[in-house]
């Protein structure tokens, strides 16, 4: 996502021709959208993004599970 956002930002600076920026070449602006679709690529085929996605289910689902045991006056496990 930074990455997204520095492309869009280097880009806008670049046609608005402001600072520094104006002065380097399009390759060099647009070359965060490439780093962003090799992390995605580097990402979907590692399973990293999977597995963020199931670990932040599973810690919502413990939180749930500590409030409803704590509802219920059950002592928590602590891990």
């Amino acid at each position: 996502m930074y990455l997204l956002i520095l492309g869009i930002a280097l880009m806008l600076l670049k046609y608005l021709e402001v600072g520094f920026v104006a002065g380097l070449s399009w390759w060099w602006v647009l070359s965060p959208f490439a780093l962003a679709v090799a992390w995605w690529a580097w990402a979907d085929a590692t399973g990293y993004t999977k597995r963020k996605a199931m670990e932040k289910m599973d810690q919502k689902k413990q939180e749930r599970i500590d409030r409803q045991r704590e509802a219920l006056g059950i002592k928590t496990k602590r891990r």
